[in-house]
């Protein structure tokens, strides 16, 4: 899937956010500020939603512009892999989410299974690093670059637990993989990770 404006409008707000960082001329603020809007605009033009927000979110950024940080556990279980169902949208994803400044990448993803799943979990290895907006992923448009690192988690102890964000926990083999939340992970991810599974020792995947 190719979202060309989307390449551009992110390419517009790192621009616009990294010259009013480093502007040290009134006018410099003004033209940044106008390339802000632009890629506020573009993506408003092509999604459903509200260009205020956005150009609330993208002046909510502060200084150099740089991808975020997204960790997912692949966690295993007799041949099944672990997904959780967002309330948000009703559809199922790897447990996972932002990581938070002072985490490391493996606390991060150990924390956010937890949080989701109620599972107690041990990362092992990084399966994958991969570039969000690729397009051999397919992933639905996002205003922000994203880096979505997978790890391979060991299950180590705990019992499903539903919480604010999550409604459903289940094991699901690769042949019954129910609808994903496209945003968080997409089917070929799904379908690499059993890869692991069957090879602990095939290297990391990344783009």
């Amino acid at each position: 899937m190719s979202h060309q404006w989307l390449k551009w409008a992110q390419q517009l707000q790192a621009i616009s956010q990294n010259g009013l960082t480093y502007q040290n001329h009134p006018y410099d603020v003004e033209r940044y500020e106008q390339l802000q809007q632009i890629a506020a605009e573009i993506m408003a033009t092509y999604t459903d939603l509200d260009m205020a927000a956005i150009l609330d979110l993208f002046q909510r950024e502060k200084w150099h512009a740089t991808p975020k940080v997204d960790v997912r556990g692949a966690v295993f279980r007799d041949g099944q892999i672990l997904l959780v169902q967002q309330r948000t949208d009703g559809f199922w994803t790897l447990p996972g989410g932002w990581a938070d400044v002072g985490e490391s990448p493996s606390q991060a993803v150990v924390r956010e299974i937890l949080e989701e799943s109620g599972f107690e979990t041990k990362a092992v290895k990084v399966a994958a690093v991969y570039d969000r907006d690729h397009p051999r992923h397919g992933h639905l448009p996002e205003p922000y670059h994203v880096y979505k690192l997978i790890f391979l988690c060991e299950l180590l102890s705990g019992a499903p637990t539903e919480s604010y964000e999550i409604q459903q926990i289940g094991f699901f083999r690769e042949d019954e993989i129910p609808d994903l939340s496209l945003y968080r992970v997409v089917p070929s991810q799904i379908s690499r990770l059993f890869d692991y599974y069957r090879d602990p020792n095939l290297p990391t995947d990344f783009d």
